[in-house]
């Protein structure tokens, strides 16, 4: 049995965290995924997992919890996805911990700070779906093809786009990107899976009752 952590404080009257439920159900039988929360003693145990899976829900009640569970399965090479907080989370904690930018931050948790790697868009995602364009030869092109496809998201912050040399120069792969909000995935090369997405790939699954590519990709990499 492999063993597969939602890390992210879940909220049974959101809508997303019901998908994210159904989502889970039909994750191949060998798969275990339970939830974690962010502020539980098992936050800081998460490594022991076979994967990791920081879902939306930002900001969590222990952010020092998600940054240190993604920075242990960026360096670890522990299969890992981040959706819409989790995405955003990436972002900062890889410019902070390898892209030496030592005082990046997120808008919505220090909206005073001034190198706000995340920063509120331009127009509310919240409940919207946008048409998403991936990146060739990427592992996110890999998982869904190459022509554009519409996502849903619920989100008001993004990657800023200032950032992206920087960060690009220390590895961060941007792997697909729409009009509204920019960059829509990153990853990082040579990890077995390593893998962050602003859209929420678990939204459709209590309709079409199967599991979007991405997901369908972490569970293959456990």
């Amino acid at each position: 049995m492999k063993d597969l952590v939602l890390l992210g404080d879940r909220d049974p009257r959101a809508f997303t965290h019901q998908e994210l439920d159904v989502a889970i159900e039909l994750l191949p039988s060998p798969i275990r995924a339970r939830w974690v929360p962010t502020d539980s003693a098992e936050a800081g145990r998460v490594s022991d997992a076979d994967g990791v899976w920081v879902v939306p829900g930002s900001p969590y009640r222990n952010d020092a919890a998600v940054y240190a569970a993604i920075g242990t399965a960026r360096v670890t090479g522990q299969p890992f996805l981040g959706t819409c907080g989790g995405f955003q989370y990436v972002a900062v904690e890889f410019a902070r911990n390898v892209a030496g930018l030592t005082s990046a931050a997120h808008a919505e948790t220090s909206p005073d700070a001034q190198n706000q790697v995340v920063h509120r868009l331009a127009c509310s995602l919240v409940g919207q779906e946008r048409l998403v364009t991936v990146v060739p030869g990427t592992k996110l092109a890999e998982l869904c093809g190459d022509r554009p496809f519409l996502a849903f998201h619920w989100c008001n912050y993004g990657l800023v786009s200032s950032f992206l040399p920087a960060l690009a120069r220390h590895g961060l792969v941007v792997s697909a990107r729409s009009d509204d909000a920019g960059v829509e995935g990153v990853e990082l090369q040579g990890h077995p899976f390593f893998l962050a997405t602003l859209f929420q790939p678990q939204v459709g699954a209590s309709s079409f009752r199967q599991l979007h590519p991405v997901i369908r990709g972490l569970a293959d990499a456990i």
